[in-house]
């Protein structure tokens, strides 16, 4: 939180820009009013610089465009039923909006558009008191007519009017808040917190397009931890990602185990600081596959003879579960591919600490990872969240020799483009068949004697095709 003294003085900077002081001067002369509105104004305070700049105006829309369409290089009505006109000016990208006051059914989270006639009334219609600040132009004049300033100074998240009602009208607004946890580093107030849980059934009537966006800006976001802790303490996980709540597994003095859902959200944290470490913006299909790496195992969970809890084969589960849900959540085909691919493989590495790996397994382990293999480093190092420094030291080493050998053997055979030594045309040539099934299973052979023993000769890999073909055609021989 930056001094009130200087985000006052970072707000006034920004309000006597070249481009703001155009803008505004031109809306005074043409007779409306003007004002920087919400995120612009609330970063000032969190001394975060704004990009793209939001503003709030009496006029209407055909008035908005009047005034900024002859200073705009480019501009757009795409939202002009919303009283929203867009314009490129320069480097900044601007959005005016007609004051608003709507009215919502109840049903949707679709309002009825009626535009209103006060700033003030526009303010409090938005989704929190800390995004409902405004800067009157030209005149630079602060506006808060819902403590949002205060709320600022002691990081905490209230709804401008009554939490019901707001979250009523828009339910969307109460992943806002959890959202706004991860960005902003804010808690919510108590009365926030208490209606989100009490309405948190209200989510269902948003679209799965809208929580899986929201899901996703949380996810990257600096803290993603205490966003999806929100989630989970006010029940909306338990409406749009089930699986998040369902790994607090119940813990007895008879059945021993870690606990599944703090560990998820620790190997979070742990893979959010190695992708930082290791040169990566953050990553939404490494977080993904890290939090939900172990939702198979609340289903796979078994109590053994002794005692002792058992998950086995949670990760095959897993892979099918995060599909399912990022399928549900609207993800997007890539995506879901590559974090069931992380899921399913997240143990793999774990055989590798236990007894060591031959070259073939290292090479089936980058052949299987494929283009996912650097997550699946980050993932598997991050998973390692014993308390027990020796079992981690032992851990990291195997992982920093398994790397080691994963670079020599690619520095030598091109690991990332494994290929058998034969390809289809000369498998064909050499067997004198056509296209076929048959030709599939040769490659495949020859694929896995590439695997096990590294690059053949050609003669040496023609000498082992021919001696497997021989051996198909007459197996009794």
């Amino acid at each position: 939180m930056q001094p009130v003294a200087a985000a006052v003085e970072r707000l006034h900077a920004l309000a006597d820009s070249p481009t703001v002081r155009r803008i505004a001067e031109r809306f005074a002369a043409a007779g409306h009013e003007l004002a920087l509105v919400g995120g612009p104004v609330r970063d000032a305070f969190l001394g975060r610089d704004a990009h793209d700049l939001d503003f709030a105006s009496s006029a209407s829309p055909d008035e908005i465009l009047a005034v900024i369409a002859p200073l705009a290089s480019a501009h757009w009505d795409i939202g002009r039923a919303f009283g929203t006109i867009g314009a490129r000016l320069g480097e900044l990208t601007v959005e005016i909006t007609t004051y608003r006051s709507d009215v919502y059914d109840g049903a949707t989270r679709k309002p009825v558009v009626a535009f209103g006639d006060s700033l003030e009334g526009d303010l409090l219609r938005r989704d929190f008191t800390v995004n409902a600040l405004a800067l009157r132009l030209p005149g630079k004049v602060l506006v808060d007519p819902s403590g949002g300033l205060e709320d600022l100074l002691a990081g905490r998240l209230r709804t401008p009017i009554e939490p019901e009602v707001s979250f009523g009208d828009d339910p969307l607004r109460m992943l806002r808040g959890a959202r706004f946890t991860a960005q902003l580093g804010f808690t919510l107030g108590a009365a926030t917190a208490s209606a989100i849980q009490a309405m948190a059934d209200r989510i269902d009537i948003v679209s799965a397009e809208r929580v899986g966006e929201e899901l996703t800006k949380l996810l990257l976001a600096p803290d993603p931890d205490s966003g999806l802790r929100v989630l989970v303490d006010t029940g909306l996980a338990e409406r749009i990602l089930p699986e998040l709540p369902a790994l607090r597994l119940e813990i007895d003095e008879h059945a021993h185990h870690k606990d599944v859902y703090e560990h998820s959200l620790t190997a979070l944290r742990q893979a959010i600081a190695l992708e930082g470490s290791r040169g990566h913006a953050p990553d939404l299909v490494l977080r993904l596959a890290t939090l939900l790496h172990d939702i198979g195992k609340p289903a796979t969970r078994r109590i053994e003879p002794g005692g002792a809890v058992s998950f086995h084969h949670h990760d095959v589960l897993g892979a099918k579960l995060a599909t399912k849900r990022l399928r549900e959540l609207r993800f997007d085909g890539e995506t879901i591919k590559a974090v069931a691919t992380l899921v399913r493989l997240h143990l793999r590495f774990f055989g590798y600490a236990d007894a060591g790996w031959t070259d073939a397994a290292v090479r089936r382990y980058v052949r299987d990872a494929g283009d996912q293999l650097e997550r699946l480093h980050i993932l598997s190092r991050a998973d390692v969240t014993t308390r027990n420094q020796r079992k981690a030291a032992r851990l990291q080493q195997a992982y920093d020799e398994l790397e080691e050998r994963i670079a020599a053997l690619a520095a030598e055979e091109e690991l990332a483009a494994i290929r058998p030594d034969l390809d289809g045309e000369q498998i064909m040539a050499i067997l004198g068949i056509a296209p076929g099934p048959e030709v599939g299973e040769a490659y495949r052979h020859l694929l896995e004697l590439r695997l096990d023993e590294g690059p053949l000769a050609p003669a040496d890999a023609e000498q082992r095709l021919r001696a497997w073909w021989s051996a198909r055609q007459d197996p009794a021989g």
